[in-house]
């Protein structure tokens, strides 16, 4: 009787410790960004964030009037993730979301190394004659399947996958670009582009993240990635 209550109980306390272990492993995303602070981003090649960041009511907000402008990126780099966030873009806005930023002197501007997501006030800022320079896009490569963005001054949804180089981008729930990077789509549509004779352009699998300081106002909040 002794043994079997023994063995009863370890059986109790094993389950309870494998039912424990699967809800932490089941626990992939992280926040990005804790809406108090900048901890865990700085500006790009400074080593740590720049007065021009700051966060207001809870969100990563820039203003392009004040000292210290500059991409704020991440102080990790990531090649298989999920990233979601919120983003909210001035009249006349443009701002964007690059990864696979490669952080080095030798770049001045995360664009030369990073791919880019756009984002735009569609309806009234200056870069929106193209499509593929739209909100939602891959940025002068792939306009976006569907016009889901939400006017200046709304929150936008964002949901951006890199799994093994397949590009797939949700705004506002609905999707709007599926690319392989290296597939014969790509090669066709980087050499349609403005970066065909960028050697280090997309050549960093693993890289930064990236919220581009394009001189206009901008918001980002409920910055969460899972690693794939």
């Amino acid at each position: 009787m002794k043994f079997s209550f023994l063995n009863l109980l370890a059986v109790v306390l094993i389950s309870q410790s494998v039912h424990g272990q699967s809800v932490t492993s089941g626990a992939k995303q992280q926040s990005l960004f804790d809406g108090k602070t900048t901890k865990g981003w700085h500006t790009y090649l400074k080593p740590k964030a720049e007065p021009a960041w700051t966060v207001v009511q809870g969100a990563l907000q820039l203003n392009p009037k004040a000292e210290g402008q500059g991409d704020l990126v991440t102080d990790g780099e990531y090649e298989n993730f999920e990233l979601t966030l919120e983003w909210n873009i001035s009249a006349g806005g443009n701002s964007g979301i690059i990864f696979g930023v490669h952080e080095d002197p030798a770049f001045q501007a995360t664009y030369e190394t990073g791919v880019e997501m756009q984002i735009l006030d569609d309806k009234s800022a200056e870069d929106n004659k193209k499509a593929t320079h739209r909100a939602g896009s891959l940025y002068d490569m792939k306009a976006p399947a569907q016009n889901v963005v939400k006017p200046a001054g709304q929150w936008n949804l964002v949901k951006l996958r890199k799994q093994n180089g397949h590009l797939t981008f949700w705004l506002n729930g609905a999707k709007v670009v599926d690319t392989q990077m290296g597939s014969a789509e790509w090669k066709a549509l980087l050499e349609n582009s403005k970066f065909k004779t960028w050697k280090n352009f997309a050549a960093y699998p693993k890289g930064h993240i990236a919220l581009q300081d394009h001189g206009h106002p901008v918001s980002f909040r409920n910055i969460k990635i899972e690693l794939l």
